[in-house]
C-alpha cells in the first residue's frame, strides 16, 4: 500500500493507493492557496490525518507527493505559481515530520504534471507509449515526458513545465514573470476570464467557471466557443513545438479544463493539424487522460512504489 498526495491550486487530495494502482481510500480538503504558510501546511497535515484513520494505513509501505510547481525534487521545495504562500516551501520535511508517518518513510517529491506522467503511462492513455507528453490542463498548465519509455522529470523535477512556454511573445502577463504563457491562454481561469472579456457571462447565481463556458459552448455561445478555441490553439502550439523538439507520438490531455471533452479536443485537434506539420509531427495523436482526477495520486504512488521497490532490490542484494 502507498500513499499519495497531490497538491494543487484548487484542492489538496490524498490516497491510499494498492500495487495494482487502485485507490482504495482517499480525502480532500480545498486549497487555502491564498492563506498563510502554515495554514497551507495544517491542511496537508489535516488530509494526511484523514488517510490514518483507514485501517489499510500500517500497511503503508511509501509515500509520493506530487506537487504544483515548480518543484526542487533535490531539495524537497515547492513554489508552485499558483500559490503564493509557498516560496521553496520544506515540504518533503514537512510531511515527513507528520507524526503518524510511519519511522523510516522517506517522502518522494514530484511535479504534479509529473506525476501525471507517470500515472497514464503506468494504467492509462500513455501506457505502452515509448515517446509522450502527459499535461494538465487546469487551474494552471503542466506536463511531464515519458522519453525512451520512461519518465523524464529532468534534473530538478520541472522537465516539460509547458504550461511557462511563450506562445506570444506580446501576450498577457504572466504570474511566472513572463508574457504569453501557455497558461495565460489555456488554464480554466485564463478561459473564464477571456469569455467574460468577451461578453459571455455565467447563468444568474453561478461563478464564472471554465466548467460554466464549456456548459455554454455545449449550447452554441459564441463568446464561450471563442474562448475554448483561443485555449485550444495555445495548448496545439505547445505541443506542436513539444514534438518538433522530442518527436513525441502522444499528447495526453487531462485536468478540469479537459472535462469539457470535445469542446476542447476537437478545436486542439484542427489546430494542431496547421501547426504540426514537419513529416516527422504529422502523425502525432491527441488523447484525453484516462485517469481523471486521479492521475496524480496514482502518480504520486508509482514514484513511492518506484522507491520502495528499488530499496527492496538493494537489500536483497545486500
Amino acid at each position: 500500500m502507498y500513499a499519495a498526495l497531490d497538491i494543487g491550486g484548487t484542492k489538496i487530495a490524498g490516497a491510499l493507493v494498492d500495487e495494482g494502482g487502485s485507490v482504495v481510500h482517499r480525502a480532500e480538503l480545498p486549497t487555502p492557496a491564498r492563506e498563510s504558510t502554515q495554514r497551507m501546511a495544517r491542511t496537508v497535515g489535516a488530509v494526511i490525518d484523514a488517510l490514518a484513520t483507514a485501517p489499510a494505513w500500517g500497511a503503508v509501505r511509501g509515500v509520493g507527493i506530487a506537487s504544483a510547481g515548480p518543484v526542487d525534487t533535490v531539495a524537497g521545495t515547492v513554489s508552485p505559481v499558483n500559490i503564493p504562500a509557498w516560496r521553496t516551501f520544506p515540504l518533503v520535511e514537512s510531511v515527513r515530520a507528520h507524526p503518524t508517518l510511519l519511522a523510516g518513510l522517506e517522502p518522494v517529491l514530484l511535479g504534479d504534471a509529473v506525476a501525471m506522467a507517470a500515472a497514464e503511462h503506468w494504467l492509462g492513455a500513455a501506457r505502452g507509449v515509448d515517446n509522450a507528453l502527459c499535461m494538465v490542463v487546469s487551474t494552471g498548465v503542466g506536463g511531464g515526458y515519458v522519453l525512451g519509455g520512461r519518465l523524464h522529470p529532468g534534473p530538478s523535477g520541472n522537465a516539460g513545465h509547458i504550461g511557462h512556454i511563450s506562445v506570444g511573445i506580446d501576450g498577457p502577463p504572466c504570474a511566472c514573470g513572463a508574457r504569453g504563457c501557455v497558461e495565460g491562454y489555456a488554464s480554466g481561469t485564463a478561459i473564464a476570464r477571456y469569455a467574460v472579456q468577451r461578453g459571455w457571462s455565467p447563468r444568474p447565481g453561478t461563478e464564472a467557471s471554465a466548467a460554466a463556458v464549456a456548459a455554454s459552448a455545449r449550447e452554441g455561445d459564441e463568446h464561450a466557443l471563442a474562448a475554448f478555441d483561443r485555449s485550444a490553439r495555445a495548448l496545439a502550439a505547445a505541443i506542436a513545438g513539444s514534438a518538433a523538439l522530442l518527436e513525441i507520438e502522444v499528447a495526453v490531455v487531462g485536468g478540469g479544463v479537459a472535462q469539457a471533452g470535445e469542446t476542447l479536443f476537437t478545436p486542439l485537434r484542427r489546430h494542431l493539424r496547421a501547426f504540426a506539420v514537419l513529416d516527422f509531427v504529422r502523425g502525432l495523436e491527441v488523447r484525453p487522460a484516462a485517469l481523471a482526477r486521479d492521475a496524480g495520486l496514482i502518480g504520486a504512488a508509482a514514484a513511492a512504489r518506484r522507491r520502495f521497490k528499488e530499496f527492496e532490490g538493494r537489500a536483497q542484494v545486500a
